[in-house]
Order: structure tokens, then sequence, then C-alpha cells
């Protein structure tokens, strides 16, 4: 598999172990067998075969994390994406323990990631580096490897769950007990902290493709940011300066240089593995392992027969119309004054937003903007006509609108006299698309070949941006913030979107919370955003009211995990 042979070939630069075996998929199906390790290549695989599964497993975080919040949208379009009303239910947080399949999936792909980490660490707890020709410290950062993954897992299990066995040997699953969320959070910080003096160091700027795909000190010290951003949610404890300290020395290079690149879709491009914004991320291909292409994450994100547009119709993507952003206008055109959603208008409050140009492909791989919307135009490949984008059954174009409605055909100045804007009442022409990863068209070498970034550095700069707003300093959080806003910004607008005391803009706890909306948006982290800033169920968004309790901040335990394991007790507000 290329993800593994991307990965491995990478930990063989970095620890100079010599030349590259050949990593053909069919040389490597399962680890732990007696006689598997034979050669220094052989742990190396071992240990990286985890990181296939992880990066398998994005698919369903991101579907809890962004369709039960405010952002993002899968409204039913001319019959389309009803689905049994499954996504309804995410939007009003009303699913049960019967029919959440994305939380088993979430419950049961981390616990398979974990066993599978345990595994390797304990399969090479039993060898001496000497015997395949590592160093001390080459053996301790390959299991250092496999115990960061392992704590990047369960930081995701406790984000949804909260309560979750503990499993750190391969033989204890499945039948442990839950364990308090404190031990799992405890376990996580020990883990990381350790794992932190173990993990190789990134050398220098441009040094990050021979380490892509390799946890790294800052990575690991990373993730414990995001664990104690997130200690006052998971366990009740605030670990705020806790949170700041780590972010700061990240930020001050004390774990490997890192640097804001200058512009916003750098971490996302095909070339992003030389990206220095980039902290960790997961190798991908071409043909092989590419799952942030995936319709559980940003292969869907555009209108159905989008391949007319990108002209990507070799590239294996099949374009669908799962997400879109949650709509800004109701069906008169006038603007809704939610607190909460309205994405598309929390990118047009500050002007000159470059990520607000109509994606399209540059050439010689390359693109502008991020959304999709009015009329999708392009030039017909066989008469070279221009044409537009058509809704993928209904005889009519697509003129894509920052509202849900029954649009169909009508005039882009016109607005249906069916007034119901509501989840279910939708069509192909509802919600602006985006592009967060790039669809390069078929002459484009580089199509396909973005690396899925998981970690980058604008997360640690607002992380502490928040803690020092927490803290009370607002000035300090607001220049953090700009050091990474204004390259979204022509020059000659930053007096007039940067926050004070650097621009015009008063800078407070909600603009906090909208600035995460915008420089993470579609990044599967905006449910955990919303429950920290204690919106999550409070709040209020498109056709969606406050929940009558807080239940619904953590997901079910799903009946056939339950029947699996009598011992779980289902989380409160569930039932069994």
């Amino acid at each position: 598999m290329k993800f593994l042979k991307n990965i491995a070939v990478a930990a063989v630069s970095v620890m100079a172990l010599g030349s590259c075996t050949n990593l053909d998929e069919t040389l490597y199906d399962q680890v732990g067998s007696d006689n598997y390790y034979n050669t220094k290549m052989d742990v190396i695989r071992a240990t990286f075969r985890p990181f296939e599964h992880a990066f398998w497993s994005i698919g369903s975080r991101h579907v809890l994390n962004e369709l039960t919040a405010d952002q993002l949208i899968t409204p039913t379009r001319d019959g389309w994406w009803y689905d049994g009303g499954k996504w309804e239910r995410l939007h009003y947080h009303t699913w049960t323990v019967d029919d959440l399949g994305e939380a088993q999936t979430e419950w049961n792909g981390c616990f398979q990631g974990i066993m599978q980490c345990n595994l390797v660490i304990e399969d090479l707890s039993k060898f001496t580096p000497e015997r395949f020709g590592f160093t001390q410290l080459e053996f301790d950062n390959l299991k250092a490897q496999c115990r960061a993954l392992r704590a990047w897992f369960y930081i995701r299990l406790l984000d949804a769950f909260r309560n979750v066995p503990l499993v750190t040997t391969y033989s204890d699953m499945p039948n442990n007990p839950q364990a308090d969320p404190k031990d799992v959070f405890h376990f996580i910080e020990t883990e990381l902290k350790d794992c932190t003096g173990l993990l190789i160091k990134k050398s220098g700027l441009g040094t990050n493709a021979s380490i892509q795909g390799q946890w790294t000190q800052a990575a690991a010290a990373a993730l414990l940011v995001r664990l104690y951003l997130n200690a006052e949610v998971y366990i009740g404890e605030d670990h705020y300066s806790d949170c700041a300290a780590y972010a700061q020395d990240i930020i001050d290079g004390v774990y490997g240089d890192y640097a804001v690149a200058d512009r916003w879709d750098a971490a996302f491009d095909w070339d992003n593995d030389n990206c220095d914004e980039v902290i960790f991320g997961f190798p991908a291909s071409k043909g092989y392992t590419h799952w942030q292409y995936d319709g559980d994450s940003y292969g869907w994100t555009v209108p159905a027969k989008a391949a007319d547009f990108f002209n990507d119709t070799k590239s294996g993507v099949g374009h669908n119309t799962k997400y879109a952003a949650s709509p800004s206008y109701d069906l008169d055109g006038n603007l809704y004054d939610y607190e909460l959603g309205m994405p598309i208008q929390n990118f047009r409050k500050y002007p000159g937003d470059v990520r607000m140009t109509l994606y399209k492909n540059l050439g010689n791989s390359r693109r502008e903007g991020l959304f999709l919307y009015g009329y999708l135009e392009y030039s017909d490949k066989e008469t070279g006509a221009t044409k537009r984008l058509r809704a993928p059954e209904l005889p009519y174009d697509l003129y894509i609108r920052d509202a849900v409605g029954k649009f169909q055909s009508l005039a882009p100045d016109k607005w249906p006299t069916d007034k119901s804007s509501v989840l279910m009442n939708g069509d192909h022409n509802s919600g602006w698309h985006f592009v967060k990863y790039p669809f390069y068209d078929d002459n484009d070498a580089n199509q396909l070949e973005s690396d899925y970034t998981e970690i980058r550095l604008p997360e640690i700069i607002y992380s502490l941006a928040e803690c020092k707003m927490r803290a009370g300093d607002r000035n300090g959080a607001a220049k953090l913030l700009n050091s990474v806003r204004k390259r979204n910004y022509p020059a000659e607008n930053l007096d007039d979107v940067l926050y004070s005391p650097e621009g015009k803009i008063r800078f407070d706890e909600n603009e906090m919370l909208a600035e995460w909306g915008r420089e993470f948006f579609a990044e599967s982290r905006r449910r955990i955003d919303l429950i920290r800033f204690g919106k999550f169920n409070s709040g209020k968004w498109w056709d969606k009211n406050p929940d009558s309790d807080n239940h619904t901040a953590l997901f079910p335990i799903t009946r056939t995990i339950l029947n699996s394991n009598s011992i779980l007790v289902q989380n409160p507000g569930y039932g069994r």
C-alpha cells in the first residue's frame, strides 16, 4: 500500500537505516506473527501499519464533528440525501442508540487502531535494538510512533464518548469495563509527555518532506495542546495554562522549526509535504491511499456533476453533494440574524478575503478560492462551447446560493414561493459548496497528490490565543490571530480587518469562536469548539433550536456495541 511505502521510506531517510527495500502491499498483511520480524525493514513496516488504518478512520470523525454542528449541512436535494432521515437526526441532535452508525464506526475504528498499536508496542518490547541494527534512540522513536498514534485515537474517544475502556495491552479487549475519564485523560497526558522526549525533532525549515507521516516532538506536543485546551470539557479541570505553555514552546521552536505559510491553501495543496505549517499529516497519493478525498470527508463537498467543471473525470473521485455550507439568507433574500452558523456570511464579514474567490484551477498545480457558488461555467470538451453545470437528474442549470430551498431553474434575482427553508426541503442549488483539497484536472500531473493535514501550526497559535483570551490578555490573543489572518486579505485592507490593537476590529469571545470557524472551516473540529464555548446544546442556528438538555454533547454507545460487551454502561440520557 502506497501510504505504508511513503511513510516507511520517510522513516528510513530520517533514521539513516540504509537503502529501501520493496514495500509492495503483498509483502505485508498483518503484524504479530512469531517469525515476521527478521529485518530492520520488517520492524519499520510493522510500526507504521496502524497508520494506514488511522488515516482511513478520519471519515467517521468528520461526519460526527461537522454535521452535528452549525457550519455544514446535508440537505435533501430533489429527493436525494434523505437516507431515512439520518442527516436530519445529526443536524437536530435527535439520534438514538440504534441509528448512529457513524458513532459505531468511530468507536470501532478507534479501538481497532488502538489494538493494532498495542500489538506492535508489545512485539517491539520483546526485542533489543541491536538485533536489527538500530540504535537505542532509533528503536525508542519507533515504539513512540505507535504510542503517540494510540494517544491520538484515545483523544478522539474521550472527545466523542468520554466513558471508554482504557486498553493498553493486546489481550485486554474486548471485555474491559469503562475507565474514569480522568484516568484516560492522564494516560494520554503521560504517554504524550514521555513520547515528546523519544520522538524525532524536525531539524529545520524545509525538511517536512523527509518526516511526513511520522509523529515528531512537535506533533506529540500539539496533541497535548488539544488535550489541555479541552480539559474542562473532558474532565472538568482547567488546564489552559498547560495548554499555553506547550503551545508557546511549539511556536518558539522548542520542538522543531515550523512557520505559517504565506497562503491559506498551502497546507492542503499537492506539495503540502513541503509546507512548514504542517506539523503532522498522513501521506497520500493518486491511485493509492487518499482518504481525505473519500465521500465522508472532502470528495463530496461539491455538485454531483462537478467533474465537468473540474475536468477531473479520470481522478477516480466520484463527486457528490453530501456537504454544503449552512445558509445565511432566508427565502425572501433577507440575511438571518443567528449568532451561530452562517459560515459564508462569517467569511464575508471582512472585505477582501481571498478564500471567498470562486474556486478555479489555475494550471501548473495551483488553484484559487475555497468556495463554489453562482453559475459554474466550463468549456465543453467536444464543441468548446461554454456550458453551465447542471443538476444531476432534473433539467436545470445550477445557480448555487447561500440559501436552502426549492430554486431549481429560478433566475438569480428570484425567490421561490415555497418559503420553507429547512433541511429536508432543498435542491441542488442549496448551500455554497467548497473545495478544501484541490481537484486538479486530468492534465495536471499532481492531481490528487495532496497529503492529509491533521495538525498545522495555526491550530497551535489559535489555541494559545484562546488561552490568552481566557486569562484576560485580549491584546495578546488578537495579535496571535492576526499573525495568521493577515495572509487572507490584501495589504490595503489590513487596517479594516485585523483585530485591535493592530487594526480597527474589536476582539472578544464571540470573535474567537467565529475565527476558529473561519480558519478551520470543515476541518473536523467544529463540534468540540462549540462545546468548549458552551454553544453546542444551547446555541441556535439555521433550522436548529437549542436542545432540551446537553446529553448529546456525548455520543451514545450504540446498541450493537453494548450487546457485544455487557459490562459497558450507556452514556447519560440514552437509556440502555
